[in-house]
């Protein structure tokens, strides 16, 4: 996939999965009900922050990944129709 975003610094772009659209008890959701996924796959990523002594410290993270993130985590961006999320790579809680 050929994204035209290069994230700075310590940020990556993340899609986001797919909503579910059926509970745990198999009623089927309304758009207006679903919550908003937690979990991603990592597009693309920055080269990294500048430490305080000058140094880059490159992300732990690599494209492909599959991530959680916090509930309100990055801020949502549409790119050719497809939505993304721009996040620093701390608002990242774990690899899955």
């Amino acid at each position: 996939m050929a994204l035209k975003i290069k994230p700075l610094a310590d940020r990556v772009v993340v899609q986001a999965d797919e909503a579910e659209d059926k509970s745990e008890g198999g009623i089927i959701l309304p758009d207006t009900a679903q919550e908003k996924p937690q979990k991603g796959t990592i597009i693309a990523i920055g080269a990294g922050r500048i430490s305080d002594n000058g140094e880059l410290i490159k992300p732990e993270v690599k494209v492909g990944d599959k991530v959680l993130y916090g509930k309100y985590s990055g801020n949502e961006i549409s790119v050719g129709g497809v939505e993304y999320l721009i996040m620093r790579e701390s608002d990242i809680l774990a690899v899955v």
